[in-house]
């Protein structure tokens, strides 16, 4: 596997790690994201960061200029505004907003670009990063980020809350920015989440038409893709109910484990402005939305309340086999540049070293496989108006509150792949606990090798079954053909490590 060797951060800090100018005060509004007559989005001042320490970001171990990428950190200054409403904010997201207050912001940027501009696709894909630890994760990119840097994509995670910054009385650790380096990070300055909306609105305005400073020196950018998880997709779905249509900001979201409703309009110390428990995308965005889930978002997170049929706008997968969080995300896949087939091994593992161990080992599944196709999928929606397939939904009871199984326990309906449809063990999004966060974990539960020679006999009807299977998927439209391969080279090794 390729060596760690980017990140410099160590010792107790690593441990943790492997969770997971001046302005011309002008307004210059973004091309048509999705509607004509949008808003202008205030431009930011962009600046460099001190020249104290090195950018800090949990990412990726791998060094970024082996798959032929750099990095750069960038400071956002400005005047962020917060939003009231003028409607009833319903269930169905049609929701009408205003500007409100206005208050001062210091953020920051991280961008990963192609370092030759003829590779460039064209597409940004702009991470809202979560902060439910207490300090900011990519769990998008963290999933996905094989096919973004394999397709040529730029991806910008964004310091959108103050928690990321300030940190909070119950994070895990304190790794917020200002903590882990008040030298480099301690002039930055953020007003509260009721501005966050704006926030992330004036880092893609930054992107889209450059100011002061160009994020991205040299290569055009024709598309901005929006990307959350689970707590930072609550932000984005208030976020495509409300401010979007009032500024065309992004060409395209994608929703990774939504849970149920979404995040406030504002919060303390402005008049809080909740929104309801079951929240829906609005039916007239007019910008794709495709929506990923896995089974513990569906009933350990109640997303099943928030199901909504397709459309021409939307799509929702539903993934069988699948846990909010994940072996690959946040353990194996941040050495992963996309060509070792051990990556797509099913092991077992109790937890996340330095950062939580499990009652059961959590889950190693197929999410990452996935959501590599859902990212694909969604940026060809964008650049060519090909939505991408619909998808069965998981299976549930008549109450909603339990999933249906087959006989060997593995969930039926959703997305199929290799994982649940010829396994090496049953995966499921439920079922763990122990530490705090162990239940969005999941489960691995591996075949011994009397299972597997019941199943399939011999290793050739083993890799028979997966490399139908996964045929199948890609047919499908839900696996893509270079991770297909990988799962089919994978096959061999799964095989041996059961039996041998």
């Amino acid at each position: 596997m390729p060596k760690p060797i980017r990140l410099a951060v160590t010792g107790p800090l690593l441990l943790v790690l492997l969770l997971a100018g001046c302005s011309d005060d002008s307004d210059s509004g973004p091309s048509d994201g999705g509607g004509g007559g949008a808003l202008p989005i205030a431009q930011p001042t962009v600046t460099s960061p001190p020249d104290s320490g090195e950018t800090f970001l949990f990412s990726t171990t791998f060094d970024l200029a082996e798959v032929g990428y750099e990095q750069e950190e960038y400071f956002l200054a400005g005047e962020a505004t917060a939003f009231r409403n003028l409607n009833e904010l319903a269930p169905g997201g049609g929701w009408e907003v205003e500007p409100a207050e206005t208050a001062s912001y210091r953020t920051r940027v991280v961008v990963y670009r192609p370092a030759d501009p003829a590779v460039f696709s064209g597409t940004v894909m702009v991470e809202w990063l979560n902060v439910t630890t207490g300090f900011e994760l990519p769990p998008s990119y963290g999933s996905g980020h094989t096919e973004i840097l394999r397709r040529g994509h730029a991806w910008v995670s964004v310091s959108a809350q103050i928690v990321g910054i300030e940190g909070s009385e119950n994070a895990l650790a304190p790794l917020h920015l200002k903590a882990v380096n008040p030298e480099r990070y301690g002039n930055l300055e953020h007003p509260g989440d009721s501005f966050s909306y704006d926030i992330f609105s004036q880092a893609a305005q930054a992107l889209r038409e450059p100011g002061n400073v160009d994020l991205l020196p040299g290569l055009s950018v024709e598309r901005l893709i929006a990307l959350g998880q689970s707590q930072s997709a609550g932000r984005l779905i208030t976020y495509i109910n409300a401010i979007q249509p009032l500024y065309a900001t992004f060409d395209g979201y994608l929703l990774q484990s939504r849970g149920n409703g979404s995040s406030p309009m504002a919060q303390e110390p402005l008049v809080p402005i909740p929104t309801p428990e079951t929240v829906l995308i609005r039916e007239d965005l007019e910008v794709p939305v495709l929506t990923y889930q896995t089974e513990t978002d569906l009933l350990g997170l109640g997303a099943v309340n928030d199901r909504q049929p397709d459309s021409d706008w939307f799509r929702l997968w539903e993934v069988a086999g699948t846990a909010h969080l994940d072996y690959y995300s946040f353990v194996a896949g941040r050495q992963d540049t996309g060509e070792d087939p051990r990556f797509a091994v099913v092991v077992e593992v109790d937890g996340v070293p330095g950062f939580l161990r499990c009652e059961k080992p959590i889950n190693a599944g197929p999410m990452a496989w996935v959501f590599n196709a859902a990212l694909r999928s969604l940026d060809d929606w964008v650049r060519e108006g090909t939505a991408p397939p619909m998808a069965e939904r998981l299976a549930v009871d008549d109450a909603a509150s339990a999933f249906v199984k087959d006989d060997l326990g593995i969930v039926a309906g959703g997305i199929r792949t290799p994982y649940v449809d010829a396994p090496a063990a049953v995966l499921s999004g439920e079922g763990n606990q122990d530490d705090s966060f162990c239940f969005l974990f999941g489960t691995t539960e591996l075949f011994d090798a009397t299972q597997m020679a019941q199943l399939y006999t011999d290793q050739a009807g083993y890799e028979a079954a997966v490399s139908a299977a996964a045929d199948d998927a890609v047919e499908a439209g839900f696996l893509l053909p270079e991770d297909a391969d990988r799962i089919r080279a994978a096959a061999t090794l799964q095989w041996q490590a059961l039996t041998q």
